[in-house]
């Protein structure tokens, strides 16, 4: 990467975080240009060589934090749901210390991102990007277990919604609980204790 793209990611990632600033504030409706460009310490002329309106900082936020969220993961999903079909069933629990400590790991060092994708779901898509991991992820394993079709969208909501309101407590208590040991919790809501 040349001097000029490095400035040039640098001050979009700028961008990025103000935004994400203030959205734990405030409604994404509410935020204006002027008030990104002073949380990013840049001038309008500058947000407007990367953006054409706000809309499309949500959008780089967005892909943003997906990035970030996923860089926190030794698995690639895309190899994982192209290879379904050979897995058995026992692979494809997620409910593994594989998959949940890197999500916890992420979620302990970006609390204020998670906080805000929480709280703002519509500003950042979460329906969107839900659909797609429903049909490229969670209908196939949830097939593959045999779950009748019509019942796996509420499969799936008591799972995610359940896993969210344990990590919004344990960020609540300020993590003070050990990464390990929410695993355990978690774990334990969905297979029960042994």
């Amino acid at each position: 990467m040349n001097k000029s793209e490095s400035k040039y990611f640098n001050t979009a990632l700028r961008f990025d975080k103000a935004l994400l600033t203030l959205l734990e504030k405030k409604s994404f409706e509410y935020i204006t240009i002027k008030e990104i460009c002073e949380e990013a310490d840049a001038n309008r002329s500058t947000f407007y060589l990367h953006y054409d309106n706000l809309s499309d900082l949500l959008k780089e936020t967005t892909a943003y934090v997906l990035e970030s969220f996923a860089s926190y993961f030794a698995v690639d999903a895309q190899s994982i749901s192209s290879q379904f079909e050979s897995y058995n069933p026992d692979e494809l629990v997620f409910i593994d210390e594989k998959y949940i400590l890197p999500y916890l790991t992420y979620i302990k060092e970006n609390k204020k991102i998670f906080m805000a994708v929480l709280s703002k779901p519509g500003t950042f898509e979460t329906n969107t990007i839900y659909q797609k991991l429903f049909d490229d992820i969670f209908n196939p394993i949830l097939e593959k277990f045999h779950y009748p079709k019509e019942d796996r969208h509420y499969v799936m909501m008591f799972y995610l919604n359940g896993i969210t309101a344990i990590i919004s407590e344990w960020i609540k208590e300020g993590c003070e609980k050990s990464m390990e040991d929410i695993f355990l919790v978690i774990h334990y809501c969905i297979f029960g204790r042994k």
